[in-house]
């Protein structure tokens, strides 16, 4: 069984950038799929990004491409999502997910497809 724990959330003015992290405990992130979803007050989870097992395949959500970037490290089990170019619209928690599929090069867009979440770090947005 995989932890996950997310950091490297914060303030930050419009414009401006991120990056977010997740870190895995318990077992190396190989072999797993994994995503980035957020959540806004008052809204549903919603998918950002995420990554094959292999790490070939990557996936974003229309309103962050070309924006945000999703990258994995699995020698350090780590999940990394830098934000460019951030908007007030992307205030939200964002959480790091993760499963284990049977598949290795596929994209998995829903929430109810993963087996582990983190915790979550908030991102604040100012305009």
């Amino acid at each position: 069984q995989v932890q996950l724990v997310e950091s490297g959330g914060g303030l930050v003015q419009a414009g401006g950038s991120l990056r977010v992290s997740c870190a895995a405990s318990g077992r190396t992130l190989s072999g797993y799929a994994m995503a980035w979803f957020r959540q806004a007050p008052g809204k549903e989870r919603e998918f950002v990004a995420g990554v094959s097992v292999s790490g070939g395949n990557k996936g974003y959500a229309d309103s962050v491409k070309d924006r945000f970037t999703i990258s994995r490290d699995n020698a350090k089990s780590t999940l990394y999502l830098q934000m460019n170019s951030l908007k007030p619209e992307d205030t939200a928690v964002y959480y790091c997910a993760a499963l284990m599929p049977y598949s290795t090069t596929r994209i998995y867009y829903t929430s109810s497809a993963y087996n582990y979440w983190g915790q979550g770090t908030q991102v604040t947005v100012s305009s």
